[in-house]
């Protein structure tokens, strides 16, 4: 129950209905607040409880520094969890074992429940296996089907068991669309004492691009699956009151200029302006000629530029999309009162106290693509191909190769580095974007009637975000033309963006594998990051969707699409970049009578129900899961074995060896598992070993339940380096429980410490553990053994997943490194001064390494920033510490 302290409860009256709203006027300074602390504010008004939440705490927010740094906790309640297969599995997984832990511990099991609203889209397990044809997505799914329906068949259970969860079944759209689209309340209402208080829509997701929510004005952001089950327990996030990044948009974009374009620019400016941990707030006389689809796409980069957030306030272009998107028109009428009362509603003119300010003339905004590893890396379209002639030779030992190629359809030509491979209109960051979309359709319609056809080698397909998209294809005439172009619809899923681009032309992967070439991938997603998009590409590149269509007619990179022949048509005429190329008038005019509210109101009508197969699974029932100790896709997490009903003190850490000493910029993708899984890596083998084919052994995202395939998959991703096995690329190290410390895999090397009773460090780089909110990096890393990490600098939410987990997160000194101390990885650490944190949260531990030369020793800094991520640490991790307060109350 609220103190209430501020007397801050009152009444809103909004077409008819009364509902209690919490004012956040009522706070001294509240006024100048950025939007999003504003949203902060109420949350902290509306759940003060005198204890974790106190009078003190909201009066030093109304009261926020803007220019200092972070110092300020506070307790962020979550309105809603939102979650994806990949991520979300693993969380019901642990929400299942926890119900049979807390039964152990004398504690209810039916008190393990969501006590926030959590819902998952299932949109992660589609993978390309067909395309090119009609019939792709009826057999891309019929596959999805055969090879997940364990992992349904158990989420149909946590359907019926857990309350406040409910699943988006296969092949409706990805999470981020379809949480703008129809999940996604803007202003949040619930019945409290037989009233309706609203307030802020917030949320907490397990993917990082939940931030793509930021455009529609809720807070919202990604957190490891790990948090997220905490926060649908209960818990709230933990968190520093932030830095908040002014960025004010003037101008309007000019023609040709697309959304992909505008989001690729504020990437680049805002990495280089170092965002990381801090909230972005866009403000000005420039938000009103934003669409909200471009809000949407600017949102959900904000982890390709490292900010927690990147949020739009509201304004009549969030009504007016709501309005589109089928919203009840009492709902859109209840978020513009209740942003007027709250002083929540943009005015272009005001200017509010930021932390730090950067500006945007969108009319200075050119056409780019991004790559071939980063999403940050921009390129102007008119230097691409001087980017990658320089770029190229870095990737391949065959730099003039010219490879003869003959497919199985008779068709034959000549493959070389640079050749577009994968051309994927993918990913909820654009095709959630109707205008980019529509300009993708209408380049292929233009190439169509030209008679061009995409290069065969080329593997071309189209993944879009909803259902609702190629509704307005079909009405706008552009499906037929997009399927003659090989873009033939292959699922509603997140598919090439998350590595489910399914194999490559049989013809054409033997030819890139034999002759080491530098092929290329050209996605419409935000991720491009090494070995993410597909074991034969090696150079990834982000660009709009009418661009995806361009170059894959064009069929390579090393091209000058500004002044270079794309194609010649059969009658011998040369077509460039500007015969294909729509307006911007082409595009709106297509937008405007092609799109209806009345398309999302009927496909979201029934959007939890899901189609025949998915009614047809077979649904386990009871209160507590039966486990099946065959299955290869669900299985019983043992983190809570042997739990106690109290903790043991956290001691030091003695006698460790070095598991992997890595460089800078090493993400989650490199430490999670994700993609294909291959025949010879520890997980491939253990499936084999399980009874489990080659051609079921699916990806390692669809088996995130399996932590038997997990943790033998944490640190093997392909283009891995690890600095203590020099000239290895992949999952491997040195196991120096044996004479000469013989390079193996990283998994079967854990499993000899683990039999030693040797404790484990990771050494790494500045960045560490940036991109998505991967559980697993954290997981695997913690059941390989792992007891600490060191690095120059974090990622913030990978951070944050580590002492979840319970792995203790360090830092090198200021401006000391693991090379520039001398560390070989070959030493014995120490690590003393960790026993302190049972007491209070250090600044510095020491460290000492030992490698029978010459001793290495620093302070390294301790890298717990509150004291709830303290509490978690001493409890073995967030989950233990939310079973154990479970089994007292």
């Amino acid at each position: 129950m609220s103190v209430n302290s501020f007397d801050a409860r009152r009444t809103l009256d909004v077409d008819g209905q009364s509902y209690e709203i919490y004012d956040v006027t009522k706070v001294d300074g509240s006024d100048s607040l950025p939007y999003s602390l504003k949203v902060l504010l109420e949350n902290l008004l509306r759940t003060e409880d005198g204890a974790n939440i106190t009078a003190e705490q909201i009066t030093d927010l109304g009261h926020w520094d803007a220019d200092a740094q972070p110092s300020k906790e506070i307790q962020f309640t979550p309105a809603r969890v939102i979650m994806q297969d990949f991520t979300g599995v693993p969380c019901i997984v642990d929400l299942a074992t926890m119900r049979e832990a807390v039964t152990d511990l004398g504690g209810d099991p039916s008190k393990v429940n969501p006590l926030s609203p959590a819902e998952m889209v299932i949109d992660h397990s589609v993978i390309v296996e067909r395309f090119g044809t009609p019939e792709a997505f009826e057999q891309n799914k019929d596959i999805e089907y055969q090879r997940n329906r364990e992992r349904y068949q158990f989420l149909r259970w946590g359907q019926t068991a857990f309350e406040n969860f409910r699943v988006v079944p296969p092949g409706t759209g990805i999470v981020h669309q379809v949480n703008i689209e129809h999940l996604a309340r803007v202003t949040f209402v619930h019945d409290e004492d037989g009233k309706k208080v609203a307030y802020p829509d917030t949320c907490v997701g397990t993917d990082s691009h939940t931030t793509m929510v930021n455009g529609l004005g809720v807070v919202g952001w990604g957190v490891g699956g790990i948090e997220a089950e905490a926060a649908m327990l209960g818990q709230p996030v933990s968190m520093l009151v932030p830095r908040v990044v002014g960025f004010k948009l003037s101008g309007e974009l000019p023609d040709g200029v697309t959304a992909t374009d505008l989001v690729l620019t504020i990437t680049q400016m805002l990495r280089e302006h170092k965002v990381v941990g801090k909230f972005v707030e866009f403000y000005g006389p420039g938000v009103a000629a934003v669409p909200l689809a471009n809000r949407a796409t600017l949102g959900n980069m904000s982890p390709e530029y490292g900010s927690t957030i990147a949020v739009f306030p509201i304004d009549d272009v969030t009504l007016d999309y709501l309005r589109l998107t089928g919203r009840d028109e009492s709902q859109v009428k209840l978020v513009e009162a209740y942003a007027n009362a709250q002083g929540m509603w943009h005015d272009p003119d005001r200017e509010p106290r930021y932390s730090e300010y950067m500006e945007l003339d969108l009319s200075t905004v050119k056409p780019s693509i991004a790559g071939p590893k980063r999403p940050q890396d921009r390129i102007l379209v008119s230097e691409a191909k001087e980017t990658f002639e320089k770029t190229v030779p870095d990737y391949t030992t065959n730099p003039g190769a010219a490879i003869p190629v003959s497919l199985a359809d008779g068709r034959s030509f000549e493959l070389r580095n640079g050749a577009v491979t994968v051309a994927a209109i993918t990913s909820c960051t654009n095709t959630s974007n109707p205008s980019v979309m529509i300009a993708a359709g209408l380049v292929a319609k233009k190439a169509h009637e030209l008679g061009l056809s995409p290069k065969p080698w080329v593997k071309t397909s189209l993944a879009p975000g909803s259902q609702v998209v190629t509704d307005y294809f079909e009405r706008a005439g552009l499906s037929e033309h997009l399927a003659a172009m090989g873009f033939d619809l292959v699922g509603y899923g997140c598919t090439t963006c998350i590595g489910n681009t399914g194999p490559l032309i049989p013809e054409v992967s033997a030819a890139i594998n034999e002759n080491d070439l530098a092929v290329t991938a050209v996605l419409s997603g935000n991720r491009n990051f090494e070995g993410r998009i597909s074991p034969d590409v090696k150079m990834n590149y982000l660009a709009s969707p009418p661009l995806v269509v361009i170059y894959s007619i064009a069929g390579t990179m090393d091209i000058d699409l500004n002044n270079d022949v794309l194609a010649t048509t059969p009658d011998g005429r040369e077509v460039r970049l500007a015969d294909l190329w729509p307006s911007t008038k082409e595009i709106e005019e297509i937008v405007g009578s092609s799109i209806s509210a009345e398309m999302y109101s009927e496909r979201y009508a029934d959007v939890f129900d899901g189609g025949p197969r998915w009614k047809e699974l077979e649904t386990p029932e009871g209160e507590t899961f039966s486990w099946d100790p065959a299955s290869t896709y669900v299985r019983k997490l043992p983190i809570f074995d042997g739990m106690k009903a109290e903790p043991d003190p956290v001691g030091d850490i003695t006698d460790a060896r070095v598991l992997l000493k890595l460089g800078d910029s090493v993400t989650t993708d490199h430490i999670s598992p994700a993609g294909n899984i291959k025949t010879d890596s520890p997980a491939g083998q253990w499936l084999a070993g399980n009874g489990v084919e080659r051609r079921d052994f699916n990806s390692y995202g669809s088996r995130r339940g399996n932590h038997e395939v997990m943790m033998r998959g944490t640190f093997a991703n392909i283009r891995l380096r690890n600095q203590l096995a020099p000239g290895t690329e992949g999952g491997f190290t040195r196991d120096f429980t044996k004479v000469d410390g013989p390079v193996t895999t990283v998994y079967d090397a854990s499993v000899s410490y683990r039999e030693q009773g040797i404790p484990l460090v990771v050494l790494g780089g500045k960045e560490y553990g940036s991109g998505s909110s991967r559980d697993w990096a954290a997981k695997g890393t913690q059941l390989l053994g792992v007891k600490a990490v060191i690095t120059e600098s974090y990622e913030r939410i990978h951070r944050s997943n580590l002492i979840g987990m319970g792995v203790l997160p360090l830092q090198f000194p200021e401006g000391e490194s693991a090379d520039s101390l001398g560390l070989t990885g070959e030493e014995t650490f120490e690590i003393t001064g960790v026993d302190k944190i049972n007491e209070m949260i250090p600044e510095t531990v020491h460290v000492k390494a030992v490698n029978g030369e010459k001793d290495v020793e620093f302070d390294a800094v301790v890298r717990i920033d509150t004291p709830g991520e303290r509490s978690y640490y001493l409890n073995g991790g967030i989950l233990q510490y939310v079973l154990r307060n479970m089994a007292r109350n």
